[in-house]
């Protein structure tokens, strides 16, 4: 298991210029193979009274004479977006002498990357050492006088096959045997799953907490719709800016029931990847779907699956009610009409009709937790997480009354 660097500031830049300079490498050495020469130029050594003559080669002018066909590779257009991220990104450019005039930018800042890692080399190859030396001059140049500040939080119910998962915006989960730099209190199990948020502040600032905050509780809401294992952002998170100490931080809501852990496995990474990023761009701040939609994460908070049959009721009526004696049995309808198959409908409305008649006996107290009790309301939990999920994700409109009606819903009774 690889422990990787704690200083990195950008550990999703490093991985897409790594993947382009493994095309770009590729793509280069087919060329040298195929008979396109290195130019060189003559030099001269030592001294004036003996010279001595040798040939520098001009790596830098074969790869820029190659930028159109390099910029065709399938990595290049993210390579690009990543430079473009940059905080300083032009005094990386005065650097590597490439702001040459007042349009140089992020096309011009990866090439200068490149002509940096193949500085008069004889051949293209990817090297790990010459990567990390040019990607570690690009983050000196792009990230001074600021300082990485780092959030870190156990996630309960979830576990890694792999040693990292990038989420994009600063954001990773994370074995917490694969970090370098952990406080006491996480270092006990080496294969504790840990969401990680990374973010760069102006030094003496101190770290971003408010920002750490929105993305976990975003990644929370993901992971909940995500899988029925409702993983959850532990109750505190520990943060540091730069070389400071490790700060203890409280962090609202976090409980999780007792069931059963969610894998991810590697093949499951990029749909869970997109669908964080979807939550994180399409929640609503306000409405119907976002009173929902927390009224459903209440519910995953709950201590037991019973306790949570209110709440998700309550969301399923905000979503698919009316106002009037009747609105409970509408919901039922609808909800099987979007959740079920037709030859399904009846038996799907049928249950939810039995779970609405439960709760009456849940709040009076009278109700033992069965397994039939608790898997009709843990059936309940699934066809609402599933609704939200197809929501946020655009596969349903947000007007689900108007949906479950359209697929063979009861029309909508006048009271």
């Amino acid at each position: 298991m690889a422990v990787e660097p704690a200083a990195m500031h950008n550990r999703a830049l490093h991985a897409t210029l790594a993947a382009f300079v493994t095309e770009a490498a590729e793509q280069l050495s087919e060329d040298v193979a195929g008979g396109a020469e290195i130019p060189y130029e003559l030099i001269e050594q030592g001294r004036a009274s003996a010279p001595l003559y040798c040939y520098r080669p001009l790596s830098d002018r074969f790869i820029a004479e190659r930028a159109s066909m390099l910029s065709r590779l399938p990595s290049y257009p993210a390579a690009v977006r990543g430079m473009a991220g940059l905080p300083k990104l032009e005094s990386y450019l005065q650097l590597r002498s490439a702001l040459r005039d007042r349009h140089a930018g992020p096309e011009e800042a990866l090439s200068a990357f490149l002509c940096a890692l193949w500085a008069e080399a004889t051949d293209f190859t990817f090297e790990e050492s010459r990567f990390e030396t040019a990607y570690a001059e690009l983050e000196h140049a792009a990230y001074e006088g600021t300082s990485l500040t780092r959030v870190v939080t156990p996630i309960e119910g979830l576990v890694l096959e792999s040693d990292r998962v990038e989420l994009g915006g600063g954001v990773s989960l994370v074995r917490a045997a694969a970090l370098s730099e952990l406080p006491a209190d996480l270092r006990g199990d080496a294969y504790r799953t840990l969401a990680v948020v990374e973010s760069d502040s102006p030094d003496q600032q101190g770290p971003s907490l408010e920002y750490a905050g929105r993305r976990l509780k975003r990644l929370q809401t993901a992971l909940r719709l995500w899988d029925g294992a409702e993983p959850a952002v532990g109750p505190v998170a520990w943060a540091k800016t730069g070389d400071a100490a490790w700060v203890l931080v409280a962090l609202p809501g976090g409980m999780r029931r007792a069931v059963q852990d969610y894998k991810l496995f590697p093949e499951e990474e990029d749909p869970l990847r997109a669908f964080c990023a979807l939550v994180a761009r399409r929640s609503p701040r306000s409405g119907e779907l976002a009173w929902a939609l927390r009224r459903f994460e209440l519910g995953c908070e709950r201590g037991n699956v019973v306790e949570a049959l209110t709440d998700w009721l309550m969301a399923a009526r905000a979503l698919l009610g009316n106002h009037g004696s009747r609105s409970d049995e509408l919901v039922c309808e609808r909800l099987a009409a979007i959740c079920a198959v037709p030859e399904q409908h009846e038996a799907v409305s049928a249950r939810l009709r039995e779970a609405v008649a439960l709760e009456r006996r849940v709040i009076s107290g009278v109700v033992r937790p069965d397994d039939h009790i608790e898997a009709l309301v843990a059936e309940l939990g699934d066809q609402l997480r599933a609704v939200l999920r197809d929501v946020l994700c655009g596969h349903l409109q947000p007007e689900l009354r108007h949906v479950a009606d359209s697929l063979g819903a009861r029309q909508p009774i006048s009271l």
